[in-house]
């Protein structure tokens, strides 16, 4: 009944949905979801073979075992329009669901997403082939009337029935895993909404337990002492000041980048500011960010200003020079290439920048300019040194700076580096030309 309105809607033909019924309409939701994980079954399969493909072509170029295929994930990425640390994840899974025929199968049947039967592969890793097998049979084989065994569960209980299943088959196994899990601790930083920022910890178990008893004592003591601020905001500020040793959250010994167009900071223009390693800020927050460094400076002493002029193109708005006022300047190229591309340029990436990257290698003769370099994590630079991947800049100053990649399957990408704050100013470089000047602001709150 539903399969003429799910074709329609598949090909972007909408008119008739005003004529189903709420029946058709579940019908034609659950029919595309199901389409949705079958596709994802052949995107697996077809992405095993692409592995083999390139392994191969790898094999015959005497590319060393180690680094055979190590560009698959970005092929991946580009095919899914996902970042390369995510292609990576997802070439994993599609070669977790050899050992998991069940789960394979049914997620090609379309009875189980993609994103299901990836926990089932996450949580089954530790295990050898055969215990994989029978883990994968308990959660994913259907009985005699054709019922899955996930049928009406959600998340938590997927992952429960996997992890006690793991443990009851081999328990040596998640002892392992617990150990390689303790060596991945790790912190991270993403942006979060209204200008904050979720700062995570991966932390065994007992110590996430203690500082999170410490943090809540000490909101405890604080709030029974009649201190006004709430208790989510009292443990994030003893979190702050006992990380950074200062007396106060507000006092961090960090160094922060601030990139924001004069019209913005003094003359009350409303033109977003970009802070490194976060993202777009606003401009009434960009001015008390600067304007708190600036009491501090002035009153405790605790924090420096630097500021640096960037040159922008007033077409295109490029980031094309920059000179700075600071006392001292290191690694000037490689902090232009930050401000200016702002994070990694590899198209849905968006990772932090971690390595300055030849957009032709310097071994062929690429210069180290600005032109020639590119800000790339280093995943997507290691991608880019596997066989066949070419680069080239296509455009630089006053033009927007731009990079084509060349895939060695002849795919073809284009990155654009971001454009700069707009300024008001207006002032003569480089042979009389007229570019557009803003201001970087380096805040550096030390003691």
């Amino acid at each position: 009944m539903a399969s003429a309105p799910v074709t329609d809607l598949r090909a972007g033909d909408v008119s008739d949905v005003s004529g189903m019924s709420e029946a058709e309409l579940v019908d034609a939701i659950r029919a595309l979801e199901d389409a949705k994980a079958r596709a994802c079954a052949v995107q697996a399969r077809l992405t095993r073979a692409l592995d083999a493909r390139v392994r191969a072509r790898h094999a015959d170029q005497g590319v060393p075992v180690a680094r055979r295929g190590r560009d698959v994930p970005g092929l991946v990425a580009y095919a899914r329009r996902e970042s390369p640390a995510r292609g990576t994840r997802l070439l994993g899974f599609a070669h977790a669901l050899t050992e998991l025929p069940h789960t394979e199968a049914a997620l090609a049947a379309g009875v189980v997403s993609e994103w299901r039967a990836i926990l089932i592969a996450r949580e089954t890793a530790c295990l050898q082939p055969g215990h994989r097998a029978r883990v994968d049979a308990e959660l994913c084989a259907p009985d005699n009337q054709g019922t899955y065994p996930f049928e009406g569960w959600g998340d938590r209980r997927l992952i429960a029935q996997a992890r006690a299943l793991v443990a009851g088959l081999d328990p040596a196994a998640v002892v392992d895993r617990r150990a390689k899990a303790e060596a991945d601790r790790h912190v991270s930083l993403r942006p979060a909404p209204d200008t904050m920022a979720r700062l995570s910890v991966l932390l065994p178990v007992a110590q996430g337990v203690a500082v999170y008893a410490t943090l809540t004592r000490a909101a405890d003591s604080a709030r029974a002492q009649g201190d006004p601020r709430s208790r989510g905001q009292v443990m994030t500020d003893t979190l702050v000041t006992l990380i950074t040793g200062q007396v106060s959250a507000e006092a961090v010994p960090v160094t922060v980048n601030l990139t924001v167009s004069d019209h913005t900071l003094l003359a009350g223009g409303h033109q977003p500011a970009w802070l490194t390693g976060y993202g777009p800020l606003t401009a009434d927050h960009a001015r008390h960010l600067t304007a708190t460094a600036l009491a501090q400076a002035q009153t405790a002493q605790m924090a420096q200003m630097a500021l640096r002029r960037l040159y922008v193109a007033p077409e295109t708005g490029t980031l094309v020079a920059m000179e700075t006022r600071a006392r001292a300047f290191p690694k000037a190229l490689g902090l232009f290439l930050e401000l200016r591309d702002q994070t990694c340029r590899t198209p849905w990436c968006n990772a932090p920048v971690r390595h300055h990257d030849h957009i032709t290698d310097h071994a062929d003769g690429g210069p180290t300019s600005a032109i020639n370099g590119q800000g790339l994590c280093e995943q997507c630079n290691h991608t880019k040194q596997a066989p066949g991947w070419r680069a080239r800049p296509l455009a630089g100053p006053p033009d927007q700076h731009v990079v084509e990649t060349t895939l060695p399957t002849g795919h073809t990408i284009r990155s654009a580096a971001p454009r700069a704050p707009t300024p008001s100013r207006v002032v003569p470089l480089m042979g009389g030309e007229l570019y557009y000047t803003d201001l970087h602001i380096a805040i550096d709150y030390a003691a």
